[in-house]
């Protein structure tokens, strides 16, 4: 379906960055083939480890390389609008990580620059191409647990407090909701495939003025409702309920769920295997690959259009709290 040894750059060489050029080790026709960082002894240390052919000492050379198919951008969140901004001047196609961008106004801009340009955009929302999410939402597509009515979700991790580290500095788009908690934001939105009128948040700030924890309730038409909550300083379970009006799915660990659990109030219950292949990074790096082999421009899983609602929906969050980063 995909041309062979389709060719794979990556700006930033950080540990998610590790884990996607991990996975295209799973794709017979994929692999690595140019890494780039601001520091050229980091890019080769860092390339040569993951067996990459190309190691530059700048983003520049590596969107200027006329042998790389699709560029995957892992670095931090500020600099994603910058990076994909040299992408789509170069003609490069870009999986980008998660969150897009800082901010609605740089996604729309970011999103119609890749428009008119006709580039390939896709955020690296990897959760919605996992077997386990599949799964789900066949089932949910089938009706087996009734309407949906109520989504739970959480993700929180522990970081001991560290003004210089990205979890907690404002220069960085540092605290919970733009690192975890657009997980079960994107989750919901999902599901729901609707826009919430109404949003009720709190947030609990860490000295550096981000929030260490957040906590978010949308209630979507009909009355249906997600409750999600985020933290950067305490551990969570990252469970997911999904409850509806004839019984309830849960997936634990949800964002990468290997298993997925159906029980309904007719007594059925059923646990469903889904593990995935390696990292688990591979599925969006499929996507992408056939998009572009299909010639389309964006991700029908994936769209363009959510990822923009998602950031709208974080910056009404953040405008609540009076949450606003330095560059913004």
């Amino acid at each position: 379906m995909c041309k062979k040894s389709f060719k794979w750059g990556i700006i930033g060489c950080g540990n998610i960055a590790g884990q996607f050029a991990e996975s295209l080790k799973v794709l017979s026709d994929a692999r690595l083939y140019a890494v780039a960082s601001r520091s050229a002894d980091r890019a080769r240390n860092f390339g040569s480890s993951l067996g990459a052919e190309k190691c530059y000492g700048s983003y520049e050379e590596l969107a200027g390389d006329p042998e790389v198919d699709a560029v995957y951008i892992a670095t931090p969140h500020p600099m994603h609008f910058e990076n994909a901004m040299l992408c789509i001047r170069h003609k490069k196609p870009i999986l980008c990580e998660k969150p897009i961008t800082v901010n609605a106004i740089e996604a729309e801009k970011l999103i119609q620059a890749a428009t008119q340009n006709k580039v390939f955009l896709m955020e690296a929302f990897w959760t919605r191409f996992l077997p386990s999410t599949l799964k789900l939402n066949q089932l949910l597509e089938d009706g087996v647990i009734g309407e949906c009515r109520l989504i739970q979700a959480d993700f929180g991790y522990y970081m001991p407090f560290d003004t210089t580290h990205r979890s907690y500095n404002p220069e960085l788009a540092g605290g919970a909701l733009l690192d975890v908690g657009i997980y079960p934001i994107n989750f919901a939105q999902m599901i729901y495939k609707a826009d919430p009128e109404e949003i009720v948040s709190t947030i609990v700030r860490a000295p550096t003025g981000v929030d260490a924890q957040s906590a978010y309730i949308f209630k979507y038409p009909g009355g249906a409702l997600a409750v999600m909550n985020a933290a950067v300083n305490v551990e969570t379970q990252h469970n997911a309920w999904i409850y509806g009006t004839e019984g309830f799915i849960h997936m634990p660990a949800f964002f990468h769920a290997p298993t997925v659990h159906v029980q309904r109030e007719d007594g059925y219950r059923e646990t469903f295997s889904v593990p995935f292949e390696s990292t688990g990074y591979s599925y969006e790096a499929y996507e992408v690959m056939n998009c572009m082999a299909q010639g389309n421009l964006e991700s029908e899983v994936m769209p363009l259009e959510d990822s923009l609602k998602i950031m709208q929906l974080m910056d009404k969050i953040r405008q609540e709290w009076g949450l606003i980063y330095p560059m913004e």
